[in-house]
């Protein structure tokens, strides 16, 4: 059995699956949200204008494609991809409660800082090694030490 059959066998724990789930579920909900209740993305004395319905649309896409790859990931159990797609979604969610921080929206601080702490803490636990080592994120296939391909590409040139 090979290495990679090896790794999507692997069961992922309870636990894991739950946060998965969970933090999908609360991601596509933040996006459907701003849908159904755009005037919640402003801040308290504003009005809607067609800037922010354009703004509530991306946030929108942005979390429905976020939650489906999260709960495909999950389905296929695809661990290595499903913990890149979580260190990226907490960081979505990092930068996020940066900005609410700077506006002073703190209200869902505490809930976001949670949502990305878990979802980091998860990605490690399904890493093959700390998603903070470049070594994780790497190609399996590549030695660290390859700087250029053998046979570049049409168009190709070395720099």
């Amino acid at each position: 059995m090979t290495h990679r059959a090896e790794s999507s066998n692997q069961s992922i724990p309870w636990w894991l699956v739950t946060i998965v789930i969970a933090g999908a579920l609360l991601t596509a909900a933040g996006g459907i949200f701003a849908v159904v209740r755009p005037e919640t993305l402003l801040e308290s004395g504003q009005h809607m204008n067609q800037a922010a319905h354009i703004y509530a649309n991306y946030l929108v896409s942005r979390n429905l494609a976020l939650s489906l790859m999260l709960l495909a990931l999950l389905a296929l159990r695809a661990r290595q991809m499903l913990a890149g797609l979580m260190v990226l979604v907490a960081f979505v969610q990092l930068i996020d409660a940066v900005g609410d921080a700077v506006t002073g929206r703190a209200s869902l601080l505490p809930i976001i800082l949670v949502f990305a702490f878990t979802f980091l803490v998860g990605a490690a636990r399904l890493a093959k090694q700390p998603f903070w080592q470049i070594g994780a994120w790497r190609d399996a296939t590549t030695p660290p030490d390859v700087t250029h391909r053998e046979h570049p590409r049409a168009g190709d040139q070395d720099l």
